[in-house]
């Protein structure tokens, strides 16, 4: 049986919304910290802004996230339009691609505590609506840590794979920094194709799951902990 329209927007609502301000807020995240350290392209393009507007892509916000709910997946993707940064123009381009690559993943990890601070808020609030808003925060809680420890992944031109380029040597950073051509195609074939290949054969083939499991259980104990919900 189809769920009805009410059921769709629902859903929608209290994935879609978190989401979105995960995603965009990430991207918002890098374009400050740039700003701040002396590249201002993203300032110059209206992309140092808190206005989730200025950074939601429609399919990659939006479409894709809501398909991925209605067809519920066993994993949530999304991303807004990547803030431009201009390496080069930082003071120190090596050192501070550091700070501004750890600047997104470190927004997701703010919003994963304060969505777990903002539990005690819902006590306040018309029943109708307490349960709306647990859903958002539970769901924004995960989303964000989800985001933050996938963004980590020391693949470039994830953000984890720029804050390794970085921090390594140049004998080691020159052929990780290499693989930002083929790094997307290699997040998205584990990501999406090994999932399929193994729904085909019969056999769990997903390694991001793998990966990202276990840190983000770890650190939804520890947030619960310092937010006092357990």
């Amino acid at each position: 049986m189809f769920p009805s329209v009410a059921e769709i927007a629902f859903q929608a609502s209290i994935w879609v919304i978190p989401v979105v301000l995960a995603v965009t807020l990430h991207e918002a995240a890098h374009g400050y910290v740039a700003n701040f350290l002396g590249d201002d392209t993203a300032k110059r393009m209206g992309r140092v802004t808190l206005n989730p507007l200025r950074h939601i892509d429609p399919f990659g916000t939006i479409i894709l996230p809501g398909l991925l709910v209605l067809l519920s997946s066993s994993f949530l993707f999304g991303y807004a339009k990547p803030v431009p940064v201009d390496f080069g123009r930082l003071g120190s381009p090596k050192r501070d691609m550091i700070w501004v690559a750890a600047a997104g993943p470190a927004c997701n990890l703010a919003l994963a505590v304060l969505s777990a601070l903002s539990f005690h808020l819902l006590d306040g609030l018309p029943p109708w609506l307490a349960g709306w808003a647990r859903h958002n925060l539970e769901n924004s809680l995960v989303i964000n840590l989800i985001l933050a420890v996938f963004n980590m992944l020391p693949i470039p031109p994830l953000d984890g794979g720029r804050v390794a380029v970085g921090v390594l040597p140049y004998r080691l950073a020159l052929p990780l920094a290499r693989l930002e051509r083929v790094g997307i195609a290699l997040v998205l074939g584990l990501a999406v194709v090994l999932p399929l290949i193994g729904q085909q054969i019969g056999v769990r083939l997903n390694p991001l799951a793998w990966l990202i499991d276990l840190p983000v259980t770890w650190l939804i104990d520890v947030i619960a902990a310092i937010a006092q919900l357990k």
